[in-house]
This record gives structure tokens, C-alpha cells and sequence, in this order.
């Protein structure tokens, strides 16, 4: 069985996309699409645009989305079993597998993208990487630390993020490190992705959401805050919403896809990180990826 998988925040490079929009009628007419809806030339920045540029949290998740999205509609074998995608990524996937509209998608992430950009500026709040260390470990010094810090992203084993207040935040390190984590490292991010800080964000989001028509998907949608296959409409809306607050389980998700049959993984969008995470979680499947 086939898993098609879309990267998050993080992916991005200049020049993405743009071997799509000249190679095929189709990508230059859903790119140019996404121009009018966003309301600028979005193309300009994702062919040409500085690292800089294409930073920009308003730029960056429907830079991804679009990349990743455009790819599934113009590549021959798109035929997956079921699909996920890492934080942002889920939308791409929901998108992808006829769950919503292209147009309802980047609207969406648009408005994502703006909300987050918001609760970022309302607080000063970072993430980090900690390598080396087991879940457990993980959750009990974060809550022992005073403050907010959580783990946001479970991406592998023993590769987890944490996120909350900068202060909480370098408080956890210092102690995981004491625990003996191999790393605990200060990542360069807006704020504080998949923690209790998102809540302003989520409140937004979550009107946007439940105004958004979403149907059956093709095939199970493995999402990011249960790690399990859903298709009730209601549910993946549910957990859309719950998303942006809410640990992403990547690593879960994986080992779920495999034990339901997953043995190729195929990585649409930007970039290889989930090629190389899924690689770890799951070392005898085999991952590709287009761009």
C-alpha cells in the first residue's frame, strides 16, 4: 500500500515550484489562481524570492501548501491509500486527497498563516529540538518546569520538539540535557507552534474552519492530533481546529500507516525531511519524494 506524505513550515527554498508552473498548463493556471486569492504575486516570491522573503509566515505556509498541492494534481501516479501531512502539511493532504477545495485550502492556510503570525507578536515565545531522549522523559520535565513549555512535535525516535515561552523553554533544555538528552537546541521560529500560546490563533482559525466545506476524502486522512485514518468530515474538522495547540504525532503516525499496510512512502512538496523521518520510524519501508 501507498502513503503520500506533505512537509510543514520549514521546507522551502527559492525556486519552488517553478519547473510546475512553465512544465505544465494546469500548475499555471492553479498558481496564478492562488496570485488573485492571496491578493499578491506569491509566484514572484516562491521562483525568485530571497531566503529572506520567502520566510515570511504569510509567504511560507501557502508557498508550501501551493508547492505541494500543485505537485499532487500534476504527477501521473498520484493514487494513494492514504495520506497525512506534518502540521501545515495536513491541509495540503486534506486538499489533495478531495477532502476540501484547492481554493477553500489556500484560504484557509492564508488565514492560518495571518493567525499564527498574531499570536507570535502577542508574546515572545521560541521552540527547540531535543534529541536523544524518550517521550517520557520529554513530557515529565516539561511539566515540571514553571511556565509554558510542551512537546509540540513527536518527529521520530528520540527526536521530539518542545514549545512554549522563551524562558520555560531554556529552563526545559537545561534540565534534559541534565537528564541526558544528546541536544536540546534553541530553534530559529516565530513562536511557540503547537503549545497553549497558539490559543488566540486557534479561537480565529476555528471559525474559518467550521465555515469551510470539507467531504469524505478519497482514502483515510491520518491526522496530526489523534494519528488515526479519518473520513467523518466532522472529525477531521475537529481535529483541524485542535491541530494548532495540539502535539503533532508524526512519529505515531507512521507506525500507524505501516501497521495498516503502508510500505511505500512517497514525500510531495519542498524539500526531503519526511523522507528522512519516516526512514526512522519505519527503516524497512520505501520513501521517495518529487519537487
Amino acid at each position: 500500500m501507498k502513503a503520500f506524505v506533505f512537509p510543514g513550515q520549514g521546507a522551502q527554498f527559492s525556486g519552488m515550484g517553478k519547473d510546475l508552473y512553465h512544465n505544465y498548463p494546469l500548475a499555471k493556471e492553479m498558481f496564478e489562481k492562488a496570485n488573485e486569492i492571496l491578493g499578491f504575486r506569491i509566484t514572484d516570491i516562491m521562483f525568485e524570492g530571497t531566503e529572506e522573503q520567502l520566510k515570511q509566515t504569510k509567504v511560507t505556509q501557502p508557498a508550501i501548501f501551493l508547492h505541494s498541492v500543485i505537485l499532487s494534481k500534476c504527477i501521473d501516479n498520484f493514487n494513494p491509500d492514504m495520506v497525512a501531512g506534518h502540521s501545515l502539511g495536513e491541509f495540503s493532504a486534506l486538499v489533495a486527497a478531495g477532502a476540501m477545495s484547492f481554493e477553500d485550502g489556500l484560504k484557509l492556510v492564508s488565514a492560518r498563516a495571518g493567525a499564527m503570525q498574531k499570536a507570535c507578536e502577542a508574546e515572545p515565545s521560541t521552540m527547540a529540538a531535543v534529541l536523544g531522549s524518550d517521550d517520557e522523559t520529554v513530557e515529565k520535565i516539561c511539566s515540571s518546569v514553571e511556565g509554558i513549555v510542551v512537546p509540540a512535535n513527536f518527529n521520530s525516535n528520540g527526536q521530539i520538539v518542545i514549545s512554549g515561552s522563551i524562558e520555560a523553554v531554556t529552563q526545559a533544555c537545561e534540565q534534559l540535557k541534565a537528564a541526558g538528552a544528546k541536544r536540546a537546541l534553541i530553534l530559529a521560529v516565530g513562536g511557540a507552534f503547537h503549545s497553549p500560546l497558539m490559543e488566540p490563533a486557534r479561537k480565529e482559525l476555528a471559525r474559518a474552519i467550521e465555515a469551510t466545506v470539507i467531504v469524505k476524502p478519497l482514502c483515510p486522512v491520518y491526522q496530526n492530533v489523534d494519528a488515526l485514518p479519518n473520513t467523518d468530515p466532522s472529525a477531521i474538522k475537529e481535529n483541524l481546529i485542535t491541530q494548532l495547540t495540539a502535539p503533532v504525532k508524526w512519529r505515531q503516525i507512521v507506525e500507524k500507516m505501516w501497521s495498516d499496510g503502508a510500505r511505500e512512502f512517497v514525500e510531495l512538496g519542498p524539500g526531503s525531511v519526511l523522507q528522512g523521518l519516516v526512514k526512522k520510524i519505519s527503516p524497512d519501508s520505501i520513501v521517495s519524494g518529487h519537487q
